[in-house]
């Protein structure tokens, strides 16, 4: 990335208004482009919907909140959460 001096880019009437909000300052504008969401990149996001896919199947075959809760390591508030999502 290098150094470029706005009046040679921007239009007349947006550098005026750029320079109302920080004049005389140093501005980084990133690049346009789309976020990846959570868990897209490291698979957390995967692994989270099977699991929690797992926990409803067996709650809707019979196995107790209390069971599931133990375990995952989680509450039965959260698997109550999962399973009625």
């Amino acid at each position: 990335m290098r150094y470029r001096n706005a009046s040679e880019i921007l239009p007349d009437r947006l550098l005026k208004e750029l320079q109302q909000y920080a004049p005389g300052e140093l501005l980084y504008i990133p690049a346009e482009k789309q976020r990846r969401q959570w868990g897209a990149s490291s698979g957390a996001k995967v692994f989270y919907e099977q699991r929690n896919q797992t926990i409803r199947n067996r709650f809707f075959s019979g196995e107790p909140l209390e069971s599931l809760a133990e375990e995952y390591h989680l509450s039965t508030d959260t698997i109550r959460k999962i399973v009625y999502q």
